[in-house]
């Protein structure tokens, strides 16, 4: 007989945020989802059912099991990132609900930047507005790969399809032209459960999957081992002990890819090739290795190595750069200006770096670029140029989420001032088929 923990190791992980205006029902979402999946302890909906009775609500205010901070539950919005884990017998899941106000963009940044797949939600009474085009944006810079419109609070526009099929129709073309790989729509109503976990009896004009059943059947691709093969170094083992009186050994976790005994690799950023020798995981040695696990490399010849460099395939390595040209979004209270110094922190690697140029800022209700802004405040969105003390071997952003991000951070007491996302902005969009005039919505 198979226990839980092994069925559980069995599935897959998908890491999901969801996002949306002020009041569309992110956090009733998340809730419906964790109580109509069985997820939630009895103590946990105690809480919340004496939480609202104490509010004078009749049914139980599901988005208390998100909303945990005072003022959240007070002004009955979202304002930090909750996370929460919950499994199903197909697939576990960490989500993040994010919050929905403008001031409130870094927050959703930092709980998509994992993500495989956002959850976009719109109040089917308002539609698309400025929030979910900014959310689509920000999903589209993060290069999230699965992209889902839940068209909320049906129940209040007497479940009509039309009104579903027009938001979904703009959406689409609008996160389309974001570059956005794959969009999925599904009307919903989180306060009454239609769709989320159960198919609505409302909504017989829809066949498609409820929210629940397609986070658990959308394609996650965890087979890294097919991208580029990056090795940033952690520490570098030397017992020099009678037993290994000769070990030299390179730990860390493989950040993408698969490494293999006996392959050509270059250590960057000196530029100095060698061969693997062995691979050393758990105290064995392995003749593969792959993303995400820790391993310590060892090579044949004695290079200088130490924390902070990267191994990379001997024809697959990184270019290395003392000019980042890249996409950040500035989540400090004091802002970034041209000419600021700073500590860049890219996988194990922490360089001096001085801010060069703040080309733009983008504007993310129209997609439009403000030219020379000269600074980025808290939430802002823009391009800039840092010049860096030291080479860096930086992927682009679409090539690696992992080996394509960095940060910049305040060298006076250590305060993340930026978080940034290298080469360009969006993904190129893809060309949008011809419409004919007796197209129909596809489910």
């Amino acid at each position: 007989m198979t226990t839980i923990s092994q069925q559980l190791s069995a599935t897959t992980l998908l890491r999901f945020a969801t996002a949306g205006s002020v009041d569309d029902g992110k956090s009733t979402l998340v809730g419906r989802l964790l109580h109509d999946s069985k997820s939630v302890l009895t103590d946990q909906l105690e809480a919340v059912e004496h939480a609202s009775r104490s509010r004078g609500q009749q049914a139980p205010d599901l988005a208390l099991l998100t909303d945990g901070l005072r003022a959240e539950r007070e002004q009955g919005i979202t304002i930090d990132v909750a996370y929460r884990y919950f499994a199903t017998p197909r697939r576990r899941f960490i989500l993040a609900d994010t919050p929905g106000h403008v001031q409130y963009t870094r927050n959703m940044v930092t709980g998509a930047s994992t993500a495989e797949l956002a959850v976009v939600l719109v109040d089917a009474r308002n539609g698309v507005v400025e929030q979910t085009r900014r959310h689509a944006a920000v999903a589209a810079l993060l290069r999230v790969p699965h992209v889902v419109l839940a068209v909320n609070k049906m129940d209040l526009v007497d479940y009509a399809e039309p009104v579903f099929a027009a938001i979904a129709e703009e959406f689409t073309a609008y996160a389309a032209s974001l570059g956005v790989p794959e969009i999925t729509a599904i009307p919903i109503s989180a306060l009454a459960g239609d769709n989320v976990v159960e198919p609505s009896a409302h909504m017989d004009w829809y066949g498609g999957p409820t929210v629940l059943e397609h986070l658990e059947t959308v394609p996650v691709s965890h087979d890294l081992t097919a991208c580029h093969a990056r090795f940033p170094v952690q520490y570098v083992i030397r017992p020099q002990t009678a037993e290994h009186p000769d070990y030299r050994g390179y730990a860390g976790q493989i950040a993408a890819g698969a490494f293999r005994v006996g392959e050509a690799v270059t250590v960057l950023p000196s530029g100095r090739r060698s061969t693997i020798t062995a691979i050393d995981a758990l105290g064995e040695s392995v003749d593969t290795a792959w993303a995400p696990q820790s391993v310590t490399l060892r090579l044949a010849d004695d290079i200088d190595i130490s924390r902070g460099d990267l191994i990379a395939p001997a024809d697959d390595a990184p270019a290395v750069t003392q000019d980042v040209e890249a996409t950040v979004c500035h989540v400090a209270d004091q802002p970034l200006a041209v000419g600021r110094r700073v500590l860049l922190k890219h996988t194990t690697r922490t360089v001096k770096a001085i801010v060069k140029d703040i080309p733009s800022r983008l504007t993310l209700d129209d997609l439009s670029q403000h030219p020379a802004p000269g600074q980025l405040v808290a939430n802002d969105i823009g391009r800039v140029v840092v010049r860096t003390a030291e080479p860096l071997a930086l992927d682009a952003y679409a090539d690696s989420r992992r080996t394509g991000s960095f940060l910049l951070i305040d060298p006076a007491d250590g305060t993340t001032l930026t978080a940034g996302m290298a080469g360009a902005s969006f993904a190129v969009a893809a060309e949008p088929e011809a419409a004919t005039d007796d197209a129909e919505w596809d489910f």
